[in-house]
């Protein structure tokens, strides 16, 4: 078995139970490769040496890819697994960790579920995104969320936006977020959007301060196909794919819909959905206890 590890920096703090971790699974006979650039942080830190990859991983290269960081720490993964379809399992070393969701304190475990292969896998959809007159590439894709929103400080835009070439709305607002399931616990959720199951294959279209204050989040099939065009005072808007963001020029078409692949995130046993956003967002917490 070879796993293969991508990270961030991490605080000092991390540094003990993340070799703890590497080091049960090399005591065990499991082969570790590391990412290029944070091998460099790694080695320095752990005082060892590793084998290193860079771009995308093939299913012969590993079988397991182990994410060190937060939640945009984890989006990051998914370029290189993508090709080979590979699992991701997320060490939360940052803030809240929807998707990076084990505790440090919980790395001896989270080896030997890797070990014996005593996990469940989380098939989360994606999106998939083409922009007129844009080429976007082998990136042109998005699991948590596609936004569309005004550059800067500039004035409101308007969104027109058709569902299968049913017209919908135009949004008058500062921008959109479409959101699939797995994004519904992050930048919609702050706006005000429901939370979605995963594997539910629906999509949330949620306003980001609209100006009618009678628009609210609209939740549709995610196999429906969306196009977009934007408009304003400013001749371009922002188009962010997760953490990626792209510059448009006004009006120019924007279709999102279903991508061709999916995202595995590995779960322990006792994890679940409801249990992660129970502990994430204090569920059934009465503070005055």
């Amino acid at each position: 078995m070879r796993v293969a590890f991508f990270g961030k920096h991490f605080d000092p703090s991390f540094t003990n139970p993340i070799q703890l971790f590497i080091e049960h699974l090399k005591g065990k006979g499991i082969e570790i490769i590391v990412e290029e650039s944070f091998s460099k942080f790694l080695e320095e830190r752990m005082k060892d040496t590793f084998d290193v990859f860079s771009g995308s991983l093939k299913k012969t290269q590993a079988d397991y890819l182990v994410s060190i960081g937060g939640d945009g720490t984890l989006l990051d993964t998914v370029p290189f697994v993508r090709a080979g379809n590979i699992p991701v399992l997320g060490i939360n070393t940052g803030r809240l960790g929807f998707l990076s969701n084990i505790d440090v304190d919980s790395v001896l475990k989270a080896a030997e579920a890797l070990i014996n292969k005593d996990f469940e896998l989380d098939k989360r959809s994606l999106l998939e995104v083409e922009v007129e007159g844009l080429e976007l590439g082998e990136n042109n894709f998005a699991l948590n969320e596609v936004s569309i929103h005004k550059k800067d400080t500039s004035s409101m835009i308007t969104i027109h936006t058709y569902l299968n070439h049913t017209f919908v709305n135009s949004y008058w607002a500062d921008g959109l977020i479409i959101s699939t399931p797995t994004g519904s616990t992050a930048y919609s959720l702050s706006c005000g959007g429901p939370i979605v199951m995963p594997g539910s294959q629906n999509i949330v279209l949620t306003p980001i301060a609209p100006h009618n204050l009678n628009v609210r989040p609209l939740v549709i099939p995610q196999k429906e196909e969306l196009t977009l065009t934007a408009d304003g005072r400013d001749e371009s808007f922002h188009l962010t794919l997760d953490s990626r963001s792209y510059t448009v020029a006004n009006n120019s078409k924007v279709t999102v819909k279903p991508s061709s692949f999916s995202f595995s995130l590995i779960n322990l046993k006792d994890q679940n959905f409801f249990s992660t956003i129970r502990n994430k967002l204090h569920w059934g917490v009465d503070r005055r206890n």
